[in-house]
C-alpha cells in the first residue's frame, strides 16, 4: 500500500513538473514573439546572423563561349567650323539738332487779394412804441343837468362877516360819486369849511374819461363865500 502511494506521488510531481516547464517555455516563446514585432529587434537580429553565399561552379562539360573581340572605334574628330562674319551695320546719319530757344522765364502777376466782404450786423430789434395813452377828461360838477346846489351860508359866519374861498380836493368814482374829500385851500373860517365839504359830498359829477371808458380821478372844486352876492 505504501508503495502504491510513495508512485502516486512520484507520478504526481513529474506532471507538476512537466506543466511547469511547458509554461515556462510558452512564456518565453510569447516574450521572443512579441520582441520579433519590435522593429529594432528584428533590425538587430538580421545584422547578427551571418549570410552564408554559395558558390556554384559551372559543370566541366560546359565549354566557355569565346566572345569575338570588339571592333576598335575609330576616334571622331570634330571639324572646326567656320566663324560667321557678324554684318556690318551703317549707322544712319543723325539730322542735325535743332537749336531750341529758352522759354522766358515766367513772371508772377501780382493778384490783388480779395476784397473784404464786411458783414454789417443785424439791427437790433426795436419793439414798437406802445401806443399813447389816450387822453384822460377830467371829472365834471358844473353841468346843467347836474342840478348841484352851492353850498348854504352859514347865518353866524353872515352875522360875523366871514368871506373867504375853499379849495376842496375831491376824487370821483367811475359812477361820478364823489367818494373821497380833502381840504386843498381853507377859507380860514372852519364854519365856511365845513359847510363846503358837507355840500360837495352830495353833488353829482360827470365822471373822467379815458377815451370813451370811465374812470375814477381827483378833481379840485372851489367855493367862494361871499356876502356881497
Amino acid at each position: 500500500m505504501a508503495a502504491l502511494n510513495s508512485q502516486r506521488y512520484t507520478a504526481a510531481s513529474r506532471s507538476t513538473h512537466i506543466v511547469g516547464l511547458a509554461a515556462v517555455i510558452a512564456l518565453h516563446v510569447v516574450v521572443v514573439f512579441l520582441l520579433l514585432q519590435l522593429e529594432p529587434v528584428r533590425s538587430a537580429i538580421t545584422a547578427a546572423i551571418p549570410i552564408a553565399v554559395n558558390l556554384i561552379s559551372p559543370p566541366k562539360d560546359v565549354v566557355p563561349q569565346v566572345l569575338p573581340k570588339p571592333a576598335p572605334v575609330k576616334p571622331h574628330v570634330a571639324k572646326p567650323r567656320p566663324v560667321p562674319t557678324p554684318p556690318v551695320i551703317t549707322a544712319a546719319p543723325q539730322a542735325p539738332a535743332l537749336s531750341v530757344a529758352p522759354t522766358p522765364p515766367t513772371i508772377p502777376v501780382p493778384v490783388a487779394p480779395p476784397e473784404a466782404v464786411v458783414v454789417a450786423p443785424p439791427a437790433p430789434y426795436i419793439a414798437p412804441a406802445p401806443a399813447p395813452p389816450a387822453p384822460v377828461t377830467l371829472p365834471s360838477f358844473n353841468a346843467d343837468y347836474l342840478n348841484n346846489p352851492p353850498p348854504a351860508y352859514p347865518a353866524l359866519s353872515r352875522r360875523m362877516g366871514e368871506e373867504g374861498k375853499v379849495v376842496l380836493r375831491v376824487f370821483v368814482s367811475e359812477q361820478g360819486l364823489p367818494t373821497q374829500v380833502q381840504m386843498s385851500t381853507s377859507s380860514g373860517h372852519g364854519r365856511l369849511d365845513d359847510a363846503a365839504m358837507k355840500t360837495v359830498l352830495q353833488w353829482r359829477f360827470v365822471p373822467a374819461r379815458r377815451g370813451d371808458t370811465p374812470v375814477g380821478a381827483w378833481v379840485l372844486v372851489p367855493i367862494a363865500f361871499t356876502l356881497r352876492s
